[in-house]
Order: C-alpha cells, then sequence, then structure tokens
C-alpha cells in the first residue's frame, strides 16, 4: 500500500455485505480527501467493495492484487453525503 495512505484495515475475516459495512463505518473516521487502505479477498468482496465506495460517491485509487490472493485497495474519502 502507498506511503500515503492515512488509515488502513483488513476485512479478510468477514464476508459480504459486512465488507462494505466495516469500510464504510472506517471511512467515517476520515475527513474527506483522506485516504483508506483496505486489504480484502477475492471473490464476492473485491467485485463488490469497490463498486458499492464509487456509487457513494468515493474514488477508488488503486486496487492491487496479492500473491497470496488477496487485494489492496486504497479509496479516497469522497466528499458526498
Amino acid at each position: 500500500m502507498s506511503a500515503n495512505v492515512n488509515e488502513t484495515i483488513d476485512i479478510t475475516d468477514v464476508v459480504c455485505p459486512i465488507t462494505f459495512v466495516k469500510v464504510k463505518v472506517a471511512l467515517e473516521d476520515l475527513e474527506d480527501g483522506q485516504t483508506l487502505g483496505v486489504h480484502l479477498n477475492d471473490g464476492e468482496p473485491i467485485q463488490n467493495v469497490p463498486r458499492s465506495l464509487k456509487d457513494e460517491g468515493h474514488k477508488v485509487l488503486s486496487v492491487d492484487k496479492n500473491d497470496d490472493g488477496t487485494w489492496n485497495l486504497v479509496v479516497e474519502k469522497g466528499g458526498l453525503e
């Protein structure tokens, strides 16, 4: 994950739809423009979480697959309520 990430969370231990709920709660603690790094699983989480974030007005900055099959996502909190 990049050095300019304000917070990071690991949601590899939860399943949809709780994955997005955890990301949403973590974003609530950040200011608009701050970034959140998310470590998540392949499958439903990587398919659904980035799309849901965009739908809520956040900006997905990067999506990178790890060697173990998990993913790292960096999202910038948007100004939309």
